[in-house]
């Protein structure tokens, strides 16, 4: 889609600050703010007319109702920091970048695996729960280390059929690490908040290491807090929270792995974000291909190995850095520095 009455001189941009690789990308095309999350107000939004930006700034009526606002760029997989039919009826378009962190998040799921393991990681059977961007990548992975797979997805299993597809209940009873990587949904027969619950807890056989890299409220707090301390749980690596960014210390005391929600956090990653963000401003508002420094693709590894794995990412260390700071939790979130892919 095209404005009509706009020329790229005129455009003026919100950018939040802490995109990487953005700065100077956009100036070319009309005026850029890169301001905080906190700082991206109804003040500040008021005469723009795009916001390129992450989970922290929360784009619904309370920000946008009076604003010039028509396109919002999210360099993120997710969309829940959006209110979505809010905007589509105000007239807003919105793009994310689905897929652009997975292999990352992978990297993350895999090492903490490898960090954790008593035995060769040959030996455990790994659950996947979501078997989208993230969780393909996982199941290729993980097959290529000699780990045995089981996949849980409704949704998939509904539109493709076949036998590779099991239950959460089957997960619950044969696998030794069970991992989640689902959307967040509040309602209806594919709802994920608060899928990981008491019941869930209460059904595992393995007490397996539980792993949460996708949203905080797929997991139950105090549920899952229960299930360590009860054995039901071996342990349990913790990347998203509830009430980011103030985790839990109750849960983050019991957890094997906690980290600040940076199980995505590579520059490879951020790369691709920003050039999917970049891409959905020119194709919105007809510019030419906007290019920004270190621009560059990398393909993602086929297959990985336990030691190119742990060569690559130690989350132990990320694990240290906030336990020894959690209420710089967001700090050490917009501050991470950058690794790359296995």
């Amino acid at each position: 889609m095209e404005s009509d009455t706009l020329t790229s001189k005129q455009l003026h941009f919100i950018v939040e600050r802490n995109i990487p690789y953005i700065h100077g990308a956009l100036e070319p095309f009309g005026t850029v703010e890169y301001l905080d999350p906190e700082s991206i107000t109804p003040d500040t939004v008021r005469h723009a007319d795009a916001l390129i930006v992450r989970t922290r700034t929360r784009c619904n009526a309370k920000l946008l109702e009076g604003s010039t606002v028509k396109f919002i760029a999210t360099a993120t997989i997710g969309t829940d920091h959006i209110d979505m039919d809010w905007c589509y009826s105000h007239g807003i378009t919105i793009a994310n970048a689905p897929g652009c962190n997975a292999p990352a998040v992978a990297q993350y799921v895999l090492a903490s695996i490898a960090s954790l393991a008593n035995r060769p990681v040959s030996q455990y059977r790994l659950g996947i729960v979501g078997v989208g961007n993230v969780g393909r990548i996982v199941e290729k992975w993980a097959l290529s280390m000699g780990m045995d797979v089981m996949l849980c997805d409704p949704p998939r299993q509904r539109a493709e059929g076949g036998t590779r597809w099991h239950t959460l209940d089957q997960l619950a009873a044969a696998c030794d690490v069970i991992t989640f990587h689902t959307p967040l949904i509040h309602t209806g027969p594919d709802a994920t908040y608060h899928l990981a619950d008491d019941a869930f807890f209460n059904s595992l056989s393995r007490s397996p290491i539980i792993i949460n890299a996708a949203r905080g409220p797929i997991v139950d707090t105090p549920a899952l807090t229960a299930a360590i301390k009860e054995g039901k749980v071996f342990q349990a690596v913790i990347d998203t929270w509830e009430n980011e960014p103030h985790p839990d210390p109750e849960l983050m005391a019991y957890t094997a792995i906690a980290t600040p929600h940076i199980a995505g956090y590579s520059s490879e990653g951020k790369l691709r974000a920003t050039r999917m963000a970049l891409d959905a401003v020119s194709k919105f508002f007809g510019l030419p291909p906007i290019s920004f420094r270190d621009d560059r693709r990398t393909p993602v590894a086929e297959r990985v190995s336990v030691p190119r794995l742990l060569w690559s990412y130690d989350p132990l260390a990320d694990d240290q850095a906030l336990r020894e700071n959690p209420e710089d939790f967001e700090a050490l979130r917009n501050n991470y520095r950058l690794r790359h892919e296995p």
